[in-house]
């Protein structure tokens, strides 16, 4: 009798995703070759992007192409398909998703069957129904963002350069960042080293005529690295002549006016927002439990509370944290834990399909590092606090070990040690995200508005 392999569905190609994907196909080889097994991973983008690169990437000290990892390329022994799960009904073992073909092809959405499910989708950016957020706001999550916020960066300098209109230029010249957290300390503080050192080249553009603002709800900044550490982050970067205002809210953005709740007024043309993320809304489209915040029900062992051949991790999953003293509390979902739950993830798939037990996931935290900019930065890791340039190297050394594959690890550390000889670049491809307009123009059309 000739029986259907077994097909593992993994929603989502993030560091959950990938690594739990790149895990079970190394662990599930030889049911692989005899074609019990097969692995099917579908997301969005035909990459991983590891995210705490983007800052570095905005910053132009490394490309964007080497912040990613093609999943084609990692997981080849898995199917892979560049789509968009809509739905799921893990009652009947299936999903619903569309993909670029499907909307060419008018067919509508696709139905995929599956026997063990590994639901990955991440999270999304936190919005807030601030006005004018929709209109004016930049994300900083994604590659395409970090790289188009880098562009839009020195465009506003090459505005101010060259406008007459003294309005026009302090608005260019006025930064707004929304959120104290990883992505919006580390994203300003490699931002305003990268614009500081541009502005050399501009001959009426210096560095203190930029206003950098970091707008923070709480009373603190990056509450990973401890109270000490984050007091003395705002003591640093207040000395970089950055407006650091705690307790303090966006209230609006309309009309290119960035308006607080302490009232201040801050015509800019840059606002960007980074005051975290919430659960991927696919969650709400499944018939698996969820917690209050929207995240998926786990156990220790991964494995969706009440819904046999479900499994969950990092972002979307709300796992018991065991080496808490705390009954009730759950691992914090950053990349630290994700990456690690995916490696347990997929052993506990591989040994759930050869009937064996399944272990828990305990991974003590054991602390953060993060960056201010070029030889600058925070750690608190194992108890111990570090500052400026160990904190800074630290925070390099950890996460150049933790990027997937050699290829990515290599290009990056030839890109570090480039970087070091020469000088930095500070180029804008705007151009890139109209790769048309030159065309259009020539044929008669009408160039696209700056944004």
């Amino acid at each position: 009798m000739v029986t259907e392999p077994v097909r593992i569905l993994v929603v989502g190609g993030g560091y959950v995703g990938m690594y739990t994907a790149l895990c079970l196909q190394r662990k599930l080889k030889p049911e692989l070759k005899r074609g019990e097994v097969e692995i099917v991973v579908i997301s969005p983008d035909p990459y991983m992007t590891y995210q705490p690169f983007l800052p570095e990437a905005a910053a132009g000290s490394i490309s964007p192409r080497h912040v990613v990892v093609p999943l084609r390329r990692v997981l080849g022994a898995c199917r892979v398909i560049v789509g968009e799960v809509q739905s799921i009904d893990h009652a009947k073992r299936t999903a619903s998703f569309t993909t670029l073909a499907t909307a060419e092809e008018g067919t509508g959405a696709l139905d995929i069957a599956y026997d063990e499910l590994v639901l990955a989708p991440g999270s999304v950016s936190r919005t807030l129904p601030v006005p004018g957020l929709a209109d004016h706001g930049i994300g900083f999550k994604t590659v395409e963002e970090a790289i188009g916020l880098r562009n839009h960066v020195i465009e506003q300098m090459d505005i101010a350069s060259s406008t007459r209109d003294p309005a026009v230029r302090d608005a260019a010249l006025t930064f707004v960042f929304v959120g104290g957290g990883y992505a919006g300390v580390e994203a300003l503080g490699e931002l305003e080293d990268m614009a500081r050192y541009a502005s050399r080249y501009y001959h009426n553009v210096k560095a203190e005529d930029m206003k950098w603002i970091l707008v923070e709800a709480s009373g603190r900044i990056l509450p990973e690295v401890g109270a000490e550490m984050g007091k003395y982050t705002v003591s640093q970067l207040r000395k970089r002549n950055i407006d650091v205002r705690l307790e303090t809210r966006l209230d609006t953005c309309e009309d290119r006016v960035a308006v607080l709740s302490d009232g201040a007024r801050f015509p800019t043309r840059t606002v960007v927002w980074t005051a975290g993320v919430k659960p991927h809304p696919l969650l709400a489209a499944t018939d698996l439990p969820l917690n209050e915040r929207g995240r998926l029900k786990c156990t220790a062992e991964l494995a969706v509370d009440g819904a046999p051949h479900a499994w969950g991790a990092g972002d979307a999953a709300a796992v018991p944290d065991v080496t808490a003293g705390e009954p009730g509390k759950e691992c914090a979902p950053n990349a630290q834990h994700a990456v690690r739950q995916a490696k347990v993830l997929g052993e506990n798939i591989t040994a759930s399909l050869r009937q064996q037990s399944l272990q828990e996931y305990a991974h003590k935290y054991v602390g953060s590092v993060a960056s201010l900019g070029l030889h600058k930065g925070v750690a608190h890791v194992y108890g111990r606090k570090l500052r400026g340039y160990p904190a800074w190297f630290m925070h390099r050394v950890y996460h150049l070990s933790r990027v997937p594959t050699v290829n990515r690890k290599s290009r990056v550390l030839a890109e570090w040690v480039l970087s070091g000889l020469f000088k930095r670049e500070i180029v804008s491809l705007g151009s890139l995200e109209h790769p048309r307009a030159e065309f259009e123009l020539a044929a008669g059309g009408e160039r696209p508005k700056e944004s």
